[in-house]
């Protein structure tokens, strides 16, 4: 281990080869705190403090904390010091988050000087935030009157916190993973919702918040965790001298405590809201869900991993096959799988699309298969492959998303939350090797789906039904709350209400001293964007680009078409051929088969197409077909096998499957409306001004979802299908004769012989010039979209530049001063959205205003404009443009993961976005004045040229009309 501070003790420690990283185990000597560092040669450090938090109670009291103990502390006592360090910082990654049994502040950063001032200001949030009842307020829930300052208007209820549990429950996959915790946990703090039920979070005081405070947010409670090149010592020096010297050990033991086991299986139903729908047949979830165990018994959870993989894993799993083909239902349940981010696993199987009384023909169904299983076991091929699978999971280094330090981190929270082995949990070669050892053992499978599940009786089975007017009762019975409320305010507690909101109102618009916050500077920005280098070589006549690459043992690579000309309708159809290209038939293989091919040699294997603008013209754009590949290093060969016949002998006869893809694809748009609605808003705002923004709301917008659900509709015949099918098989001849290059992304030493297999995939199609596009007519957008939200999701959009023009840098820092300065504080601190803010996006020069979640929209487009109004009109801080500076050069010099940037920088230099252009764009961006932003906003947010789209539900369909917006359904 590595030297240690004196107020830690060492614990443990581990190399971890497969991950080339070692974890160190410590425990504060005064407190008990415990730390965990992942001492890796990277310079992307990660910090993460986090506290075992266990609600009693669905008032939303962990996650109502999480954001007010963001909003000052003891040294730092402002108003906003967490979004006021976003703006002041090069971080890759800030964030808090709530999770079921822990609350977690973890961040990123790439400088340390931007790490240490984070760190400083992360420690005092958290163990000594200031609590102030008026950012409970704010960020929890709060009773005013519509109108502020008239005791005779109707009561409302207001909050950040509030609004964004509206908009969260709003998901019918969030409503269906609640109530079925609240059955399969009838007595721990699962039973409850950590975020807060909505019709709940009004019963909360400040004085139970700062009670839960009190007694959960204390260093004995805690758990750090840090991952990077910094050592341990140097961490728990900051540790002890900022925080934990100033307190004693906590004499008091916060868990989890085992699930009490039902002794025969539960059947419940439950309802969800389903507004403004008129049939409501076959829109019923049906679910089963087990407990498994103990998730800190490293053993059992692998062994349920390996078990939930080998009945879901693809379609070819036989409880997945059985899902996927049940007349009983559309498609399988989202939540399918297994759940490993609790005290106990829990396994999940069901399907959606179904009827209530349908309900005991599908358990009857899948205990058959379950029973199938534990008496004839699986072939060992395809418990083979689910093993292949875990270690593909383990062995990849990630960064894409989160950083890749934080994932390791959270993977190990699990068990740490839980006091069991948290350096196992990320060092499982020695559990996934012995695992190898006992599938040699046919009864193996059949053993453990025996135990875990067929004899398992804490088994629920949850029927989940629309109800068309449960939202509207739901509205009724918060009125009539506020009405009975109201009527038993005496006039001083009236008046008391007013007052808060006035003292609120007054906090909200004080201008904080941001000087006692540390801060980075542009001096601080390193001079040159991070560079990938790849090299071109040539195999069998084709253009190989790769790059070598620390990737664990892992081999990516792609094959790479510039898109032929597709009609309109293979436009439009493109993105389903795509999905379906590697879910079929090959050969005389049927699709079940190809997927056990698949999970046996590659990690994943998918179609996509993309598209980009010209640098200087948004009226053209180009685009490529990618089938895209990854696998362990020792099966590339297999993998470009694979990738052969995927392109020369798919099969598109298999109509029930083509069909089957269609519904799921369906189902999981459905459901991704209200979890991104505000990129769905802003996307249908654009698509007038240009081809490329009309194609992406097409392709991947509302239009798209609306066009899909009337394709859907065209397949109940065998005729649909055909003719479906017929049209797929046209794109793909057309992509067939397209000439190919490839992308191979691997380590270094073995890149030649990576590159030399690849030669029965190249293909001596010449090279074709795309047709002229047809002319574009722009048009001005005035749309409300009318989805199942409680919520709205607002965006305004204005006409730009492309990305070469001299104002496409200021426009970029434009979008973060507005957020920064006016957007964040009138559209979440004063209007209660979780989110709000502007950004530019050169691909389709539209500069674009958006709110998240939130309760308001007449009011929130009236901010949008008066944020251009504060821009032009008052006087600004040239800090506040180096704030913005700071957003987006640490936007574009966030790392990804090793292969994960080799693909981002091979497919910008597809488009011409090389690395010299978009170095010389960084440059610009740091070089934006106050009197650039005040000039591109004069210039380009003209009132007239907005364009305006609102997602919405039926609850504000009517406020939508009002603002002479043109409904759209979907």
């Amino acid at each position: 281990m590595s030297n240690v501070h004196p107020a830690f003790e060492p614990i443990t420690s581990a190399e971890i080869e497969s991950l080339g990283v070692r974890v160190e185990e410590y425990r504060h000597r005064r407190t008990g705190a415990q730390h965990l560092h992942i001492a890796a040669d990277n310079p992307e450090n990660v910090f993460l403090v986090a506290l075992r938090t266990v609600p009693e109670d669905s008032t939303g009291v962990a996650h109502i904390l999480e954001h007010t103990a963001l909003c000052g502390s003891d040294k730092y006592p402002v108003r906003d010091p967490f979004f006021m360090m976003i703006r002041r910082s090069l971080n890759t990654f800030m964030n808090a988050f709530t999770s079921s049994d822990w609350t977690a502040y973890p961040f990123a950063s790439q400088n340390r000087k931007d790490f240490d001032n984070l760190l400083d200001v992360y420690l005092d949030a958290v163990f000594f935030a200031r609590l102030d009842p008026l950012d409970f307020a704010q960020e929890g829930h709060r009773l005013e009157f519509a109108e502020t300052e008239n005791p005779d208007s109707e009561l409302v209820f207001k909050g950040v916190v509030f609004n964004e549990m509206k908009g969260a429950m709003s998901s019918v996959t969030s409503q269906l993973w609640q109530k079925l915790s609240k059955y399969l946990f009838p007595t721990t703090t699962y039973h409850f919702n950590s975020g807060g039920e909505p019709a709940d979070i009004p019963d909360l005081t400040y004085e139970q918040l700062v009670n839960f405070y009190r007694s959960h947010y204390h260093p004995s409670n805690a758990i750090f965790m840090t991952f990077g090149d910094i050592e341990a010592a140097e961490h728990q020096a900051v540790f002890e001298e900022k925080a934990l010297h100033k307190f004693d050990q906590l004499h008091k033991t916060i868990e989890v405590g085992r699930e009490k086991l039902y002794v025969a299986p539960v059947r419940v139903e439950e309802q969800y809201p389903l507004p403004g729908e008129e049939n409501l047949e076959e829109k019923t979830h049906v679910v089963l869900g087990w407990l498994l165990g103990d998730v800190t018994d490293l053993e059992q959870a692998l062994t349920a991993h390996l078990l939930a993989g080998v009945l879901l894993d693809n379609s070819a799993s036989p409880l997945m096959h059985l899902l996927e083909t049940t007349d009983l239902g559309h498609s399988p349940s989202p939540l399918c799988g297994l759940d490993d981010s609790q005290r106990e696993l829990v396994f999940v199987c069901g399907i959606e699309g179904s009827e209530r009384e349908r309900a005991d023909e599908l358990e009857k169904q899948v205990l058959k298969v379950l029973e199938d299983v534990a008496e004839n076991g699986v072939p060992h091929d395809q418990v083979a492959a689910a093993l292949h699978q875990l270690e593909l999971q383990q062995r990849e280094i990630g960064g894409d998303g989160y950083p890749y330090g934080l994932q390791l981190i959270l993977t190990a929270l699990t068990g740490a939350t839980h006091r069991g082995d948290a350096i196992g949990l990320l060092n499982i070669d020695a559990a996934l090797e012995k695992l190898r050892k006992e599938i040699e053992d046919p009864q193996f499978i059949a053993n453990a789906a025996r135990k875990l599940l067929l004899e398992n009786q804490h088994r629920v089975r949850l029927v989940l039904s629309p109800d068309a007017e449960m939202a509207s009762r739901a509205d009724q019975a918060e009125k009539a709350r506020l009405a009975h409320i109201k009527e038993a305010l005496s006039d001083s507690e009236k008046q008391q209400i007013i007052q808060t909101a006035q003292a609120l109102a007054e906090r909200q618009q004080r201008i904080d001293d941001e000087s006692i916050l540390p801060k980075v500077g542009v001096e601080d920005i390193p001079p040159e964007l991070p560079k990938v280098e790849g090299e071109e070589v040539a195999v069998g006549g084709a253009k190989v680009t790769r790059y070598g690459a620390g990737t664990n043992g892992l081999v990516y690579q792609q094959l790479v078409t510039t898109l032929p000309d597709f009609t309109d309708e293979e436009r439009i159809l493109a993105p389903y051929y795509c999905q379906a290209l590697s879910e079929l038939g090959l050969g005389d293989k049927n699709y079940l088969e190809v997927q056990q091919w698949q999970a046996a040699v590659a990690g994943s294997l998918h179609g996509f197409t993309s598209h980009r603008t010209k640098l200087d013209d948004l009226n053209s754009q180009s685009g490529h077909f990618i089938l895209s590949g990854k696998a362990l290093a020792a099966n590339q060969a297999a993998l470009t096998e694979l990738m052969q016949a995927t392109m020369e002998q798919v099969r598109f006869d298999e109509l029930p499957r083509i069909k089957e893809l269609l519904l799921q694809t369906l189902a999981r748009r459905e459901q991704s409306v209200v979890g991104s609605g505000h990129a769905l808003a802003m996307a249908a705002a654009s698509a007038g001004f240009n081809r490329a923004a009309a194609e992406g709301h097409e392709s991947g917008g509302l239009l798209g979802l609306r066009q899909l659900k009337a394709l859907v509709k065209t397949l109940d015949s065998n005729e649909g299908l055909e003719t479906l099918a017929s049209k797929f098989n046209a794109i793909h001849q057309k992509i067939l004769g397209a000439n190919r290059q490839f992308l191979i992304v691997g380590e270094e030493e073995r890149l030649s012989d990576f590159t030399a297999a690849l030669a029965p995939l190249a293909n001596n199609a010449p090279p074709f010039t795309t047709a002229e596009e047809p002319p574009f007519s722009p048009r001005k957008i005035q749309e409300v979209w009318v989805a199942n939200s409680q919520v709205n999701f607002c965006a305004k959009a204005y006409p730009t530049v492309p990305m070469s023009h001299p104002d496409a840098p200021a426009l970029a820092v434009l979008g973060g001063f507005l957020r920064n300065g006016y957007l964040h504080r009138t559209i979440r601190e004063q209007g209660g959205a979780y989110g709000g803010g502007a950004s530019h996006d050169v691909n389709i020069g539209a500069f674009r205003f958006y709110s998240y979640r939130d309760p308001r929209m007449a009011e929130t487009l009236n901010d949008f404009d008066a944020s251009v109004e504060w821009l032009l009109n008052e006087s600004h801080d040239a800090n506040q443009v180096e704030e913005a500076i700071l957003g987006v050069v640490g936007g574009m010099d966030k790392p990804g993961s090793p292969a994960g940037e080799a693909k981002k920088a091979f497919h910008s230099n597809l488009y011409g976005r090389t690395h010299a252009v978009r170095q010389e764009f960084r440059r610009q961006v740091t070089e934006v004045t106050l009197d650039d932003l005040q000039r591109v906003g004069m210039t380009y947010l003209k009132p007239e040229k907005a364009s305006t789209a609102i997602v919405t539900g039926s609850q504000g369909r009517d406020a939508g009309l009002a603002l002479d917006l043109h409904e759209e359904k979907l």
